[in-house]
């Protein structure tokens, strides 16, 4: 305990920091309140407004974003628009000429498809925002239905995401952490008590306490191998040549590039979900047919099979596809070779980045498997009889997002501890991020 409390002092010792955590937390209760201020010209009294119910893929949005979809507030839709519209520039990157060369033109390309996913962030609100208003909310919580109540609503809703998406961009720069990840971290972090409580003394009862401590017991493992998995590395060996300058010796140094059985983090979860959410929200806009009742029974109850069979292939190719974008082999391989170094038994270059290709395909299915299984372990959890309100928290987006963001932010802020020569937050061992490779 009296570690904890002076690795507390160390971190508000340094300014920096100090000045990080106090805007993160600022800019996250500005996201907080704003999920309570409903859009104008509903009744905010309205029993549909009360968020009691919390089943389905709606409830699992609801999540996600707080309560503030389930209260018709202003930032009903959070960040979910700007996720999506994220996925389709992406992929758009791979298939269209335009858009590679973009990516490719460094910092001026970089803000220009930036330019693009807002604007797509835009139009694709626009559709969900009035799908939401027109199949979502109750028509009897609508004071005056009409023109100008839909059109308004759909601006506000526009207007709303974009601020969320303001707020994770100003979280990144002058915050600690991914700031959109942070903000979908502290909806789900903010409906785990309600949750748990609910599990606790309305569906079981204080009478089944051995059951319940059996729940958290299964709860904590799942939680260790989420981190398990999140801390897993494949360290491939390097050899720095020996080199003469002057009269002195340089290199013959040995190193390794780190390697993570899942490289891509939580974006796979992230876009996934994202992508799931989007048939529910277009039913209200196909109306009753035989597809959109279809999609309305499939889709709508995320503890379905044909709910989790698309959710868990979906997050096997955003897995390969984002961990693709971000670890470049020959990129890597470059810089090995520009600085002397070697793979031990492979030759410099192409061979090289073939060989590192070859040990991520290797380490990156297993890898998207685990994740696809804690994925759909929700699933399993609701067959035990666990509430579907505390089964969300059993592996499933809800789990792999809170720990994958915890875990990057804790990197953060030992990596500042360390800069400035304090004991980092862990006796032994450290905290691990993002890969960062010993050859960049």
């Amino acid at each position: 305990m009296r570690r904890f409390f002076k690795t507390i002092r160390n971190i508000f010792s340094i300014e920096d920091l100090r000045v990080r955590i106090l805007n993160t937390i600022g800019f996250l209760i500005i996201f907080r309140l704003g999920s309570y201020i409903v859009i104008p010209g509903i009744d905010p009294t309205h029993p549909s407004l009360s968020g009691g119910v919390n089943e389905g893929i709606l409830g699992l949005l609801n999540t996600f974003l707080g309560g503030s979809f389930y209260r018709a507030s202003i930032f009903a839709l959070g960040i979910m628009p700007y996720i999506s519209a994220s996925i389709i520039v992406q992929l758009l990157t791979f298939a269209v000429p335009y858009f590679q060369k973009l990516q490719k033109e460094g910092d001026s390309g970089r803000k220009r498809l930036n330019q693009i996913t807002r604007v797509l962030t835009i139009v694709i609100t626009a559709f969900q925002g009035y799908a939401y208003i027109k199949g979502t909310i109750d028509p009897g919580a609508i004071l005056e239905p009409g023109f100008f109540f839909f059109f308004s609503s759909v601006v506000i809703l526009i207007a709303g995401t974009m601020f969320c998406m303001w707020l994770g961009e100003r979280i990144t720069d002058k915050g600690i952490g991914n700031g959109i990840s942070v903000l979908i971290m502290i909806g789900i972090v903010s409906r785990l008590p309600g949750a748990l409580l609910y599990e606790v003394v309305e569906h079981r009862g204080m009478g089944q306490s051995l059951i319940i401590l059996v729940e958290l017991v299964a709860l904590f493992g799942i939680v260790m191998g989420v981190i398990l998995l999140t801390q897993a590395t494949r360290r491939i060996p390097i050899q720095y040549a020996k080199q003469v300058i002057g009269n002195k010796l340089y290199g013959g140094k040995r190193d390794f590039i780190p390697l993570k059985l899942n490289s891509a983090g939580v974006m796979p979860i992230i876009f996934a979900q994202a992508l799931m959410f989007i048939p529910v929200l277009m039913v209200g806009l196909v109306g009753d047919t035989t597809w959109g009742t279809y999609i309305g029974i499939a889709f709508s109850d995320p503890y379905s099979w044909q709910y989790n069979l698309v959710f868990a292939l979906l997050i096997l190719v955003f897995t390969f596809f984002y961990t693709a974008i971000t670890i470049n082999s020959n990129d890597i391989a470059d810089n090995l070779k520009r600085n002397g170094g070697f793979v031990p038994g492979v030759k410099p270059g192409k061979q090289t980045a073939e060989f590192i290709d070859t040990v991520l395909s290797r380490i990156t299915l297993p890898g998207a498997l685990f994740l696809a299984a804690i994925a759909i372990m929700p699933a399993f959890a609701n067959l035990a009889d666990i509430s579907q309100n505390f089964a969300q928290f059993y592996g499933g987006t809800s789990l792999l997002i809170m720990v994958g963001v915890i875990l990057d932010t804790l990197q953060q802020i030992e990596s500042y501890l360390l800069m400035r020569h304090y004991e980092g937050m862990m006796k032994s061992g450290r905290v691990k991020g993002r890969s960062q490779f010993a050859a960049a």
